[in-house]
């Protein structure tokens, strides 16, 4: 359903119960992109929604404007609301959706797509305080508790509250690039990739006072992606035991230091291959990997596509 004036649509669903905050991220994520979305918001009636805060929303649009999306977005609702089965009403507006159209969850609406089916077989997310319960009603999901969000195809679902930012800079990423992507985080001040994932954030023992942060050697790996970097290297530079450094990082990012080095230089590489002309072998060496051929196997392992099809698709795409 794209067209010239508003570019692709994106419908939010707002059922009783939804938080605000999450409600409002598609709108001012997606809105930021330089007019490529048209966003609009609906509910399973045209009339307004209990939040879980002390107001009603107010909508402007009824069931039917699904049926026209390209893009789905249901929003989180806070737990007492969070349905066992879906309502007639709910399931005859998820009925409406395209075929082919884009399905994202924020935070417990995972649990609204799980309740339809969508999300049987395939790998899925949510806030890591209700992951035990998805799993136990769901068990045919495939649950990550650990990331940040999951894209499955065309079904996307991310974990709580502010992940609903992530996602949806991942999706102006996926669709318009790193460079529009970029501007969009700066012009809603914040971060255009975050790293780890979940685990950063579950509630655990407060560390001692005198425990060292590997912020400072993140920061330095990222200023030497190009170098051979090993977990020797990075204790090394966190003046810690490989043990200790291995344990405080994944504490703090929810990745081990080898996953993340990965995660950094595939971002790195993708963004050479979007803003340069420079050859997959040249980029390859400028991000760390050894060989372009190692470059193409992550490449398509985080993304499923090669440097080629990537830079075709992307290559100063935000110019």
């Amino acid at each position: 359903m794209r067209d010239q004036v508003h570019g692709e649509r994106v419908v939010v669903l707002a059922l009783d119960g939804v938080y605000p905050f999450e409600l409002g991220i598609p709108s001012r994520i997606l809105g930021a992109a330089d007019g490529r979305y048209e966003v609009l918001t609906c509910s399973v009636d045209g009339r307004p929604v209990h939040s879980n805060a002390d107001f009603t929303i107010g909508v402007q649009h009824g069931p039917q404007i699904l049926a026209t999306a390209d893009t789905v977005v249901v929003a989180s609702i806070a737990p007492p609301y969070i349905p066992t089965e879906l309502s007639a009403e709910v399931a005859d507006a998820l009925a409406l959706i395209r075929p082919d159209a884009r399905i994202v969850s924020i935070c417990t609406a995972a649990f609204v797509l799980a309740a339809a089916g969508l999300l049987d077989g395939r790998r899925a997310t949510t806030h890591w305080q209700t992951t035990e319960a998805l799993r136990r009603r769901y068990p045919l999901v495939d649950l990550d508790p650990d990331v940040l969000f999951v894209q499955d195809g065309r079904i996307l679902t991310s974990a709580g509250a502010a992940a609903g930012v992530d996602v949806c800079l991942h999706i102006v990423r996926t669709d318009h690039g790193s460079e529009l992507a970029n501007a969009v985080a700066r012009r809603c001040v914040v971060p255009p990739f975050r790293d780890g994932g979940q685990a950063q954030y579950i509630e655990q023992p407060v560390p001692d006072s005198g425990a060292a942060s590997t912020a400072a050697t993140r920061a330095w790996a990222l200023e030497h992606l190009a170098e051979p970097l090993t977990l020797t290297d990075l204790a090394g530079h966190a003046r810690m035991s490989l043990r200790t450094f291995a344990r405080r990082f994944h504490d703090e990012v929810g990745l081990s230091p080898g996953r993340w080095l990965i995660q950094q230089r595939v971002a790195r590489a993708r963004h050479l291959l979007e803003s340069s002309d420079l050859s997959v072998d040249r980029i390859a060496g400028q991000v760390g990997f050894a060989t372009g051929t190692s470059l193409r196997q992550h490449l398509h392992a985080a993304i499923g596509v090669s440097p080629q099809a990537y830079r075709r698709t992307f290559h100063r795409a935000g110019q």
